[in-house]
């Protein structure tokens, strides 16, 4: 599922997209986050994506949102949060280029919700459909992540760069192994990618 920005996209030229996280990246990750008063953006976070997208990127959130499966919240609730964070970010001048979910939950999903789908991480399905609607380079694309799931995903779809950061889940040695680099957070991420470009 996506909640895509409506923008113009060079459709002759693919462009490089930051891929990020939401819960444990982008914010506080408390479980199961569907409520504007539980969401808190990590401290640096905003400025942080600003630098990115100085720097050319695209920035898409892929997030898996099982709460929606489970019954915790309603994907009303969550489109309601998820334009919030997105206003969050247009107010303080960052435009976010996608916003893609996975409802999803194979094993305690309700409903609907219960499938086996492509789009829940490890799986690369969210990345995949952002690349085909967005026109991206996964090439020369980068993602970040608080888990291996997000690596893995990264990594299915082809992402040569797939890097942890270290304010959600623990990272876990999986984890560490295969990704590019772990990252204390998203600043720190951001501070890397301007000295090396």
């Amino acid at each position: 599922m996506s909640l895509s920005t409506e923008q113009d996209y060079n459709l002759t030229k693919k462009q490089p997209a930051i891929f990020i996280d939401r819960d444990g990246v982008i914010n506080v990750d408390h479980g199961y986050v569907g409520k504007v008063d539980d969401f808190h953006f990590i401290n640096g976070v905003i400025n942080a994506c600003k630098n990115l997208k100085e720097k050319g990127y695209l920035l898409v959130v892929i997030t898996n949102q099982s709460g929606i499966a489970r019954g915790y919240y309603t994907e009303t609730q969550f489109n309601l949060l998820t334009q919030w964070m997105d206003w969050s970010f247009a107010n303080e001048g960052v435009e976010l280029d996608g916003i893609y979910y996975c409802p999803h939950h194979y094993q305690e999903g309700i409903g609907e919700y219960k499938i086996e789908c492509d789009c829940r991480k490890p799986k690369p399905g969210l990345i995949v459909n952002a690349a085909a609607e967005l026109n991206l380079d996964l090439s020369r694309s980068i993602l970040v992540g608080d888990t291996v799931t997000d690596i893995q995903a990264g990594i299915s779809a082809g992402i040569k760069e797939n890097y942890l950061v270290k304010t959600g889940k623990n990272i876990t040695d999986e984890g560490a192994n295969i990704a590019n680099g772990v990252f204390d957070d998203l600043s720190a991420f951001s501070d890397h990618v301007k000295s090396i470009l």
